[in-house]
């Protein structure tokens, strides 16, 4: 556990270094609004022991209240700008954030992705970021202001009267002291409550996707239940993190108002003659009035902090959650094997140099595979379920990484240069049809997008729509069958035109006609002279192919 937390530091840190420049303007305009603050303090209290002690004329007193409202400018013009650039420092840290995150995203690949909840790789990106910028914007720059505006106060306080700034100093510590207390307990239930809202999201998008098949087979009940336990499972930890939050707010509340009481007892007893101890005798209504004014602003820093304390609680829970993402993949026991890339590079050709395929501590999937594929061929994958075929289409497109030899794409490294791919699921986002196929190709004109259209067959399904290319899609591709989705996602390969095109059992599932049209559509891109490497039963796709290879038992054969 302490480990952790200091690796979560330490990445904390390490996100605040290259914005450490706008953390330290942040605390330079924050300690000029404290200056001001101090300044505005002195000339108040001047000018009420003129007006009322020394009986000075109003129209006598005008350069203070000038001096006055400069001091309050300065002082909002200060906390603007401190606002500022607390936004900016925390802009840059969110967007360093989600760079590593997308960094780490792409060295995973889709493969290593699946098994991870959609919903909670959305709450990493969204939410567990957006955490940070309270630690980065407010609370770090507080830590320092914490101290040098209280330091400053405590120094002047001091030189007015010895005793009151010891009062002062000797109820410091005791905030932060008790803000530590409090502290232990909550990040570990900041990082409870990342952790709950985090499943229960996965779950909730897991539910609404399968709630057909749930129907289905009678179990909407039990899914009901189950969201509702894990939703009061929820709102108990949201409670207990509300109320560590008042907790820490209401001791240090209690300390500072104490201490603020002490001091306006020990000012009133000493104005009034009472006490005759050390400084008191000399106490003034300048002195004593401004000490009063300036013991609120001596705690307000550290009260400030303890507001912002919570802010650091939740992004301790949320980094350790973005952390553990970012070394999930790095965890993992590396293979006894390494991964090599083809001593020659071929630029017309892919070639696989003695491939080993395998799953973590699994069995091996294919075992020391040469193969030579020149541009401009279809080559078919076929054999048995499970078999592998999908597994060396990942390899080629970078998806995974070979347990031994190397994969040379037209003379890169598999997943380099940009490529087609076909699953068996396609990808929609929320739009038109022509925002779905400008996602690879968005410099695309409308006349490319309709032809694009034609060449998979789906002209005639388009001009029937009132609206076009420019109807709407949901994410779900809902308005199409199974065979028009998969037709429109190949649509987005003939625009974005690439030299290689992966797909995965492409005619699976459809029915006749949308089966010709890919056909079809994969002849014309043959005859174009595109790169095509397909997993397939199907005898008609298999017929296309220049070369037909068998993978068996981790082994490829041609048939």
């Amino acid at each position: 556990m302490a480990s952790q937390q200091a690796e979560v530091r330490q990445w904390l840190s390490g996100l605040s270094r290259d914005s450490r420049r706008w953390i330290n303007a942040t605390v330079l305009a924050g300690s000029l609004a404290g200056i001001a603050t101090i300044i505005q303090m002195v000339l108040l209290a001047w000018i009420v022991h003129q007006g009322v002690i020394e009986h000075q004329p109003v129209a006598s007193l005008t350069p203070w209240f000038v001096g006055l409202l400069i001091a309050l400018l300065v002082r909002a013009a200060a906390q603007g700008l401190q606002t500022r650039f607390a936004a900016r420092t925390s802009e840059q840290v969110r967007r360093q954030a989600r760079q590593q995150l997308n960094q780490h995203w792409q060295s995973e690949g889709p493969v290593a992705l699946a098994d991870a909840s959609a919903a909670s790789l959305t709450r990493e990106w969204l939410d567990h970021v957006e955490a940070l910028h309270g630690y980065f914007a407010r609370f770090l720059p507080q830590m320092t202001l914490s101290v040098v505006v209280p330091l400053l106060i405590l120094v002047l306080v001091f030189w007015l009267d010895w005793l009151a700034g010891l009062f002062l100093l000797l109820s410091a510590p005791l905030i932060p002291l008790f803000m530590a207390l409090v502290g232990m307990g909550a990040e570990k239930v900041n990082q409870q409550h990342f952790e709950i809202v985090s499943r229960l999201s996965g779950q909730f998008l897991d539910k609404i996707r399968g709630l057909t098949t749930l129907q289905l087979f009678g179990q909407t009940a039990s899914a009901s239940e189950t969201l509702r336990r894990r939703s009061d499972q929820y709102r108990h930890i949201t409670m207990k993190t509300l109320k560590v939050a008042f907790l820490s707010s209401a001791v240090l509340e209690f300390f500072s108002s104490v201490a603020i009481a002490v001091i306006a007892i020990y000012i009133g007893f000493g104005l009034l003659g009472y006490i005759e101890y050390g400084p008191s005798p000399d106490l003034t209504l300048f002195t004593g009035l401004l000490i009063l004014l300036l013991a609120p602003e001596f705690f307000q820093p550290l009260r400030t902090l303890s507001q912002h304390y919570h802010d650091r609680a939740s992004a301790m829970g949320a980094a350790a959650e973005i952390l553990a993402r970012l070394q999930k993949g790095d965890s993992a026991e590396p293979e006894a094997t390494t991964v090599t890339r083809p001593e020659v590079s071929e630029p017309e050709s892919i070639k696989l140099d003695h491939l080993t395929i395998r799953h973590g501590q699994g069995p091996t999937v294919i075992e020391n595979l040469n193969l030579t594929l020149p541009r401009g061929t279809a080559l078919a994958l076929t054999g048995a379920t499970g078999s592998g075929k999908s597994s060396l289409l990942h390899v080629m497109a970078g998806f995974l990484t070979p347990a031994n030899g190397g994969v040379s794409i037209f003379g890169e490294a598999a997943g380099a240069r940009s490529f087609g791919w076909l699953g068996q699921k396609g990808f929609w986002v929320q739009g038109t049809w022509a925002d779905n196929l400008r996602l690879t190709t968005p410099e695309a004109s409308d006349a490319d997008i309709e032809q694009a259209l034609q060449q998979v067959g789906l002209g005639s399904l388009v001009a029937s729509r009132e609206q076009g290319i420019y109807s709407r899609l949901s994410e779900s591709g809902q308005g199409l069958s199974g065979g028009q989705a998969r037709r429109l996602s190949l649509a987005r390969i003939f625009l974005a035109d690439y030299d290689l095109i992966l797909l995965d059992e492409p005619t699976a599932g459809l029915d006749t006609t949308s089966e010709q049209h890919i056909i079809a559509a994969l002849k014309a891109l043959s005859d174009k002279g595109k790169t095509l490497v397909f997993a397939t039963h199907h005898n008609a796709l298999l017929a296309l192919a220049d070369r037909v290879l068998v993978v068996s038992n981790g082994e490829v054969h041609d048939a």
